[in-house]
């Protein structure tokens, strides 16, 4: 688990491509994930991105952490999502942010460790997205095979019901990495 910042940056270019393939009749198509749209998806991960990189910058959590976040995609949902993948790189980057603890809504967590969570919910968030706009995603495998490595050690902690991912299911060894990941996190490739 050697997760970079260089990482990072490509699960968010690989997925900002994604964003900007959405067809404007696709927004509200439902993905694999129960209940949310493409746009809330979208949504969902943009606001992830400024959320991590308020509080690498040393920021408390804002009150309105729990439920959905408010719309921050506006009529331009690319260009938003693209600017908060270029907050959370610029934070990560800040000297000394990866050697540091930072709150989450979960709690105090190393940031290295929360820089593996977000490129995990890139390549997750990223295979939904691919599903539900019928776009091809690509991820590096390499970068795929770290964040499988992550999740198999993090998932046994964290409590049931971990929505949106469900619990593992069936998936082949050979199947591609994104498929291997997207079933570790409770996806039907």
């Amino acid at each position: 688990m050697t997760a970079t910042i260089d990482d990072l940056s490509r699960a968010l270019d690989a997925t900002g491509t994604l964003v900007a393939g959405v067809a404007d009749d696709q927004w509200s198509a439902p993905t694999p994930c129960t209940g949310w749209s493409v746009r809330d998806v979208v949504n969902h991960v943009t606001a992830g991105n400024h959320l991590f990189a308020s509080s690498l910058r040393g920021n408390p959590l804002p009150v309105t952490v729990v439920g959905a976040p408010p719309d921050l995609l506006g009529p331009d949902p690319a260009g938003s999502f693209h600017a908060s993948a270029d907050a959370l790189v610029q934070a990560f980057a800040l000297p000394g942010a990866l050697d540091r603890e930072i709150t989450l809504p979960m709690g105090q967590v190393p940031a290295v460790q929360a820089l593996n969570m977000r490129i995990t919910e890139m390549l997750a968030h990223g295979w939904d997205l691919a599903r539900a706009s019928g776009q091809t995603p690509h991820y590096p495998d390499a970068v795929v095979e770290d964040q499988i490595a992550f999740s198999r050690v993090l998932l046994p902690n964290l409590p049931a019901g971990r929505t949106p991912f469900a619990p593992s299911r069936p998936v082949p060894e050979d199947a591609p990495p994104l498929d291997r990941l997207a079933a570790l996190l409770g996806r039907t490739p």
